[in-house]
């Protein structure tokens, strides 16, 4: 037992490197001494796209739209034409964060499940492709109006110079910085945010849980990140569960997750206040090819798949069952699944997997909705659940829109910054960082 208890532990810390990938100076350190020299409250312009909500002197709520998806690669290397509007919505559906959350962006095989192993070149490939989709398309800013509505105004090209936010006090250019970035073997996530959200964000940390081969390794397993946004601390968990379609494969599912859970850490911030555990956040949101199946015989699933019998399915859906009999994800919410299965098809096709009379002899997997999105906490509320229709790999990429209430002290020093001035300093300071490449740097 010892060997294998020391292994184990040896295995798990070479887990999960400390090589990030961030848009942000070189020590989160530098946007904290920055948020420590403000004083003021927030412009109005700062705001242009959040509802303000006062509750009394000293505390304001605001909404915030955050994009969550999820996509199974299936090791595929992304072509530099994809087209990720697809899956990302930019153009009808802007957001003000944006959450990807990525499994099997590297084959799964022995060579590549060795702990502390990264393929950087891969990452920065769906970098490269996030990025571009997000500040090289017309952005749609918002008013300020009436709770909980977002009233769209004319699009804004990109545009960073200082006579751009001088014409205009309530729009304000989309132009987006990706704020951490980690990969753990097939598993990677990725955080964006619009620019001028950037000195509010506090506190990023990254913990790794590897849950599959010998229990530890990180071809199953999960990523999360965790940021204070103002007052509101937001955590995002990216996994990918233990595989198979038999019965009884779900108890390794739900085994999965409760490891994930319990395991994993964040660091507790300078003044040892923060929240560690995942659940310890006021907001969390766990996506990811969670692997879920249907308790129903394949034949009789693919007849429901074919006549789009969705209601009927889910109610044999593993996850549901699981959620409702509370073996697994006590207290957590998912929206309404009005879309179809996104595993498994062909390559390049339309056709679920075993459904081609013409391929015989290949192992049949029944579709399932194993993509999913879940959350949890207070002020989160889901807008929207659906579907890309992306044929790279096996799996089509699910999406969700949040709106997040997040909360503000007024008198907070970390609420902002006197306008113009001081601003246009911290505006110019996150321009020289847009200049620079993304670049590795310890945790």
């Amino acid at each position: 037992m010892w060997p294998e208890f020391v292994a184990s532990k040896i295995l798990r810390n070479m887990l999960g490197s400390n090589n990030l990938v961030v848009d942000l100076p070189n020590s989160t350190e530098t946007m904290l001494e920055l948020e420590e020299t403000s004083s003021s409250s927030v412009p109005p312009s700062l705001i242009s796209s959040k509802k303000y909500i006062t509750d009394d002197q000293d505390k304001h709520k605001y909404f915030n739209r955050i994009f969550v998806g999820s996509w199974n690669v299936g090791g595929i290397a992304p072509p530099d034409d994809l087209n990720m509007e697809d899956w990302l919505c930019t153009q009808t559906e802007p957001a003000d964060i944006y959450v990807l959350g990525f499994q099997e962006v590297v084959p799964l095989n022995a060579g590549n499940v060795v702990p502390g192993f990264e393929n950087s070149k891969i990452c920065t490939k769906w970098n490269s492709l996030i990025r571009e989709a997000l500040n090289n398309s017309t952005s749609k800013p918002v008013h300020e109006d009436k709770v909980g509505e977002f009233q769209k105004v004319l699009p804004v090209k990109k545009n960073r110079s200082s006579n751009s936010l001088g014409k205009s006090s309530n729009m304000f250019p989309r132009c987006f910085d990706c704020i951490i970035s980690k990969q753990m073997v097939g598993i990677f996530i990725t955080i964006w945010v619009r620019g001028d959200l950037l000195p509010y964000i506090q506190h990023p940390s990254v913990s790794c849980v590897g849950c599959g081969i010998m229990g530890c390794l990180g071809n199953k397993g999960s990523v999360s990140v965790r940021f204070c946004l103002h007052e509101t601390s937001l955590c995002f968990v990216c996994s990918h569960l233990a595989s198979g379609g038999k019965e009884g494969d779900e108890k390794n599912r739900n085994a999965d997750a409760t490891e994930i859970l319990s395991r994993t850490r964040f660091s507790r911030g300078p003044l040892r206040n923060l929240p560690r555990k995942i659940l310890d956040h006021d907001q969390v949101v766990w996506l990811g090819d969670l692997n879920y199946r249907i308790y129903l015989p394949d034949t009789k699933t693919r007849y429901l798949v074919q006549k789009k019998e969705w209601n009927i399915l889910l109610k044999k859906d593993q996850l549901k069952a699981e959620l409702m009999e509370g073996h697994v994800f006590q207290g957590w919410n998912e929206g309404k699944i009005e879309f179809a299965p996104t595993y498994k098809y062909y390559k390049n096709s339309q056709v679920y997997y075993g459904c081609d009379q013409k391929r015989k002899g290949e192992k049949k997997r029944a579709p399932a909705w194993c993509d999913r999105i879940i959350w949890s906490g207070k002020g989160l509320k889901q807008k929207q659940y659906s579907r890309g229709e992306s044929r790279l790999s096996d799996h089509r990429p699910v999406r969700a829109f949040f709106t997040a209430e997040i909360e503000v002290l007024s008198n907070s020093r970390s609420f902002g910054c006197s306008f113009p001035g001081r601003f246009d300093c911290l505006r110019n300071h996150f321009e020289a960082w847009n200049d620079r490449t993304s670049f590795h740097l310890q945790e």
